[in-house]
């Protein structure tokens, strides 16, 4: 069983369409005892990151989730979801990431010549062979994203995968059992929905 973490900030329905289609069982919650008996955690996000820390700590679910991962809990942040496993975020006014990867959220410079937010279709370069979420995914695939800022990690061997938008940037992170995704797998039609069943399928 997947938990999906329903806090109010991401596309809950189109994220438990695809995980069903590759193949999970799944339950969409907000409850702690929910998402602590699930084998698995996806936390999807959309929106401001001051707002979805607020959410996760008034749910109690900040302090669950760093619990499970640390318990070596399979853990796939998308989109929001991976820049709030990091510790700080341009966007945020007052509010700290979770701190699981080391690193900070960064917002795409205009000076780059491409439009912000980067939204649509946009190549992946896979850097790390290794990474479970990316077996059968090769470089160039396509993928679909929809952000403003992304993920910048202290520890560059945390970075799976990268895509260039004027600066390349990671759009991958792996380290032991979490993982996040800047772009929307349940968007990215069948690559997105490889990586998602690569995800039911870890051990």
């Amino acid at each position: 069983m997947i938990a999906i973490i329903d806090y109010g900030m991401g596309n809950i329905h189109s994220v438990a369409k695809a995980l069903e289609l590759s193949g999970a069982a799944i339950s969409v919650t907000n409850k702690k005892n929910d998402i602590a008996a699930c084998d698995k955690i996806v936390l999807p996000g959309v929106g401001a990151f001051d707002d979805a820390v607020a959410e996760l700590e008034k749910l109690g679910l900040d302090l669950l989730i760093k619990e499970q991962v640390r318990n070596k809990k399979p853990f796939l942040g998308i989109c929001l979801g991976l820049q709030l496993l990091l510790g700080t975020s341009q966007e945020a006014k007052e509010k700290k990431g979770l701190g699981i990867l080391e690193g900070k959220v960064v917002k795409f410079k205009t000076q780059s010549g491409q439009k912000v937010p980067h939204m649509g279709w946009n190549n992946l370069k896979v850097v790390s062979d290794d990474c479970p979420l990316l077996k059968g995914v090769v470089s160039g695939s396509q993928v679909y994203f929809c952000h403003s800022y992304y993920p910048d990690p202290d520890n560059k061997s945390v970075i799976a995968a990268i895509t260039d938008y004027g600066v390349e940037f990671p759009c991958v992170l792996w380290k032991d059992n979490v993982y996040g995704v800047q772009f929307h797998p349940e968007k990215s039609q069948a690559v997105g929905l490889k990586m998602l069943e690569n995800f039911v399928n870890l051990c």
